[in-house]
């Protein structure tokens, strides 16, 4: 995801009228070492400031005087702004003053020659506690999520395991070996997670009692977060959504079960806060009747997931486990963990200027209720998809999908090596008829998510 973001960076770079850059993403995910290092790869000069460090400037802000804003920046950072060729403008941690977001918008007008990026977390905290929104039409986003699993093959230097995965096609056999390897790092992403200075520190002392500590450090700084930029009549109720979600990963949402004592509206306002700013995912429904997904979706039925399978691991108790036990743990083999790390990595496979958004297909009739885990588009082709942490598992949901909707491809994700094959079925129906059930399933182990392209119906099933 890194990798691709920095190429979001260099497009944007270059192109004519380009419009100050919002980078959005939940704390700690990586959003201002992106921008040091394309900077830094790219020979930029970068000017960076810190706005939680300089909470004073928001009078200067608030004036939209960019000229003025500019003459301050430099004697704060030493640089010179005068001459926009090869500086980069970074505006860190925006929501610790508020007025500099809708002032993007005459860096945009006023000194549209000037590269400008700010990155903060909590926005829409910022924004529900004060009487202006976001710069429309002014400014451009890119969203970023924690790193991925191919991102934490790269921190352990695996390169032949990614070359091996990113080059796989259907024509070879995968070497048992490297399936295995696979499976063990996998179970390592799983309790380490993808939060960057979660990796690094896995990387450097490969101590999981290290890695555990720097997940309680970042669940704290998101509940001081909380604290700092919600409202106190929200806190509470956000602070419940929070401690809840990790619990009930991939759970369709009943807001009596998330807090007895608020009334739904109350706690759908904490949900939606938290999704928008990217620390939670809410999965919505949708019908799946065609593209895009989104125009068939029920709002009012969803599931949940959490920012970061490792962050997830941690505040559902792995702290409280003998650590020297963990590598005898089957955390892989616990449907919901497999479920939050195929929704975190399937959330981010869209345009990274878009807001990441992820659906699922639900059934609840009497004695015939179906649910298919995620909904994806491969080859403009909406593809059913069943996450298994196990080796095996029946497919009555992907059977019923496949009728009502008349699909006939789908994706699995679970422990084996890669297969295809072609299912037939006869599904009985309420006037105890059959109808003949045929899809072509292709399924592919966890580690593999980011290869939903072999399922690709441009591919023949049986060479």
């Amino acid at each position: 995801m890194k990798r691709n973001a920095e190429h979001y960076l260099k497009h944007w770079l270059s192109k004519s009228g380009r419009k100050p850059l919002v980078i959005r993403g939940a704390r700690q995910v990586g959003k201002s070492t992106l921008v040091r290092n394309f900077a830094k790869n790219h020979d930029l000069d970068l000017v960076e400031i810190n706005l939680e460090r300089h909470k004073n400037l928001n009078k200067l802000f608030e004036t939209n005087n960019v000229h003025e804003i500019c003459r301050e920046l430099e004697y704060i950072s030493d640089k010179n702004l005068t001459d926009f060729h090869g500086k980069l403008l970074f505006l860190d941690e925006i929501q610790a003053v508020p007025e500099a977001i809708p002032c993007l918008r005459y860096f945009y007008e006023d000194l549209p020659g000037l590269a400008v990026i700010s990155a903060g977390s909590l926005l829409e905290f910022v924004l529900s506690k004060h009487n202006f929104s976001m710069p429309v039409g002014r400014i451009e986003y890119l969203f970023l999520g924690p790193m991925n699993f191919i991102e934490f093959l790269e921190a352990q230097k695996q390169q032949k395991l990614i070359d091996l995965i990113s080059n796989y096609s259907w024509d070879e056999t995968f070497p048992l070996s490297a399936h295995e390897r696979l499976l063990m790092l996998l179970r390592d992403f799983l309790i380490v997670g993808g939060m960057p200075e979660a990796v690094s520190v896995f990387e450097n002392r490969k101590n999981l009692d290290d890695v555990i500590d720097i997940h309680l450090s970042i669940i704290e700084t998101y509940q001081d977060d909380f604290a700092k930029y919600a409202r106190y009549s929200q806190l509470s109720k956000i602070q419940n959504v929070f401690q809840y979600v990790p619990q009930a990963i991939g759970n369709k949402v009943k807001y009596s079960n998330i807090d007895p004592h608020s009334q739904a509206r109350e706690v759908k306002a904490s949900i939606d806060l938290l999704a928008k700013a990217g620390v939670i995912t809410k999965v919505n429904h949708s019908n799946a009747s065609g593209l895009p997904i989104g125009a068939g979706i029920n709002s009012k039925i969803y599931k949940l997931y959490f920012l970061d399978v490792g962050l997830a691991n941690t505040m559902c108790g792995i702290k409280h486990i003998n650590l020297e036990m963990l590598k005898d743990l089957r955390f892989v083999n616990e449907g919901n963990i497999a479920e939050q790390f195929i929704a975190q990595h399937l959330l981010y496979t869209g345009r990274l200027n878009s807001t990441p958004e992820l659906f699922y297909w639900l059934r609840e009739e009497k004695s015939r209720n179906a649910e298919v885990d995620f909904l994806t588009i491969v080859d403009g082709e909406i593809i059913p998809v069943e996450v298994k942490a196990g080796k095996s598992g029946t497919l009555k949901s992907l059977h019923q999908f496949a009728h009502q909707k008349n699909f006939h491809t789908a994706l699995r994700f679970d422990l084996n090596m890669p297969s295809r094959q072609e299912f037939g079925y006869a599904l009985p129906n309420n006037n105890s008829n059959t109808h003949n059930i045929r899809f072509d399933l292709y399924s592919l182990p966890l580690y593999m998510v980011g290869r939903s392209d072999l399922c690709s119906n441009s591919l023949t099933l049986c060479q």
